[in-house]
């Protein structure tokens, strides 16, 4: 299992948010490029960067420095926080990323999902962002009351070949990450990606153990508490 260290952009700064919210902010003194450097020299092989300006948006706000990260750490990048059409898309793997994260503005169209899953394959992840076992929007300011395990199996049926779960609940938190979750998913018979709450080389374990492809880890490391070194020789 992969280790993804996440870097989530903010007006341009590396922030956490605890559990989506944009009124519950940890900073840090490092910025973005630095800490993407640090990252790499700590063994690292992807990086997860999203867009938080433009997950409120609905568009890319951060997308030149995105593309100033790619150039200058040299490390895959998997983006997402402003993609909900095939512009945005197209756009950020022009910047130079690897994948790109659509979510629930896509889920929402059937058509679009089976059109960019057709032509980004590989490229693209679908993003499954939830509370209590329902889709969140918006950049998790709306609720829209559709099932996680059913969105992602019709996600799949429509030609999705990757998916990222975030328990949003759990996000910022370090109150461990949704093992259970991660392990149904993983039956639909795609590779998942797991973030949210992940604090510890046990959690590691158990989202390792659960099937997960990645583990993408942001407070802990960003505030200290998980060494990405460590992380990575556990997972």
């Amino acid at each position: 299992m992969l280790v993804i260290p996440a870097i989530d952009l903010l007006a341009g700064a590396p922030v956490r948010l605890v559990q989506g919210r944009y009124d519950r902010v940890l900073r840090t003194v490092a910025g973005p490029l630095q800490l993407a450097q640090e990252h790499a020299a700590q063994g690292a092989t992807w990086l997860h960067v999203i867009d938080l300006d433009g997950a409120r948006a609905g568009h890319w706000c951060n997308l030149d420095l995105i593309a100033e990260i790619v150039r200058e750490v040299g490390l895959p990048v998997q983006v997402g926080g402003g993609a909900r059409d095939r512009a945005a898309v197209a756009a950020a793997l022009k910047a130079g990323v690897r994948r790109v994260i659509v979510s629930t503005a896509v889920l929402d169209r059937p058509e679009l999902l089976t059109s960019l899953a057709a032509e980004f394959a590989d490229q693209l992840v679908i993003g499954l962002d939830a509370r209590r076992g329902h889709l969140l929007a918006e950049g998790w300011s709306r609720e829209t009351g559709q099932d996680l395990l059913e969105t992602a199996s019709r996600a799949i049926e429509s030609g999705a070949r990757r998916v990222i779960y975030t328990d949003t609940q759990r996000d910022g938190t370090l109150a461990g990450g949704d093992h259970g979750g991660v392990t149904e998913l993983v039956k639909l018979g795609v590779p998942v990606l797991a973030a949210g709450g992940i604090s510890s080389l046990q959690d590691l374990r158990l989202i390792r153990d659960a099937g997960a492809e990645a583990a993408v880890v942001g407070r802990a490391i960003f505030g200290g508490s998980l060494n990405l070194a460590d992380a990575i020789a556990t997972a």
